[in-house]
């Protein structure tokens, strides 16, 4: 007899424990849904030569923006100019500027984006192919560092690879 009023109390203090995960997990579905809305933004943006819109998506005094030549690019490259860096910088005012004057078709395909974040900071990563006039200029990896600044999703910083 006494069996169901404990099951009860039980089921009450395990459903009130409860609540607070699905409202962290429905808090990080926004997050990750706004996260990427960014990324259609950034997409979008591209194909659209729309750099105005493109550098909103940024945080606007801050340029961290990292190319990294894989091996075979960088031996590659090397071979015409010993010179060459692995690791070039650059910022997102350029490439927004290089994508609001390209005269041709420009788009950048992404593949597996995976997000992670905790409502405050927030990691993107994929795979992608850079398109020039509808052949692939580029492909590799891709990351971004993003920020919540209270008006919604920033990226604070790119790195991505050059090469296969």
């Amino acid at each position: 007899m006494h069996k169901l009023p404990s099951f009860v109390f039980a089921l009450i203090i395990a459903t009130w424990c409860a609540a607070p995960a699905r409202a962290a997990d429905a808090a990080h579905d926004v997050d990750v849904a706004a996260i990427r809305q960014v990324v259609q933004q950034f997409q979008s943006a591209i194909i659209a030569h729309d750099g105005k819109t493109l550098g909103g998506l940024f945080l606007p005094d801050h340029d961290s923006w990292l190319s990294v030549l894989d091996t075979p690019t960088w031996k590659s490259i090397k071979a015409n100019n010993p010179a060459a860096p692995k690791v070039v910088r650059s910022s997102w005012k350029k490439f927004a500027d290089y994508i609001q004057t390209s005269t041709g078709p420009v788009e950048e395909r992404f593949y597996d984006v995976r997000i992670e974040t905790n409502g405050a900071v927030a990691s993107v990563y994929f795979n992608f192919d850079f398109l020039g006039n509808g052949k692939v200029t580029n492909r590799g990896s891709e990351s971004w560092q993003m920020v919540q600044t209270g008006d919604g999703w920033k990226i604070s910083s790119m790195l991505y690879s050059i090469g296969d």
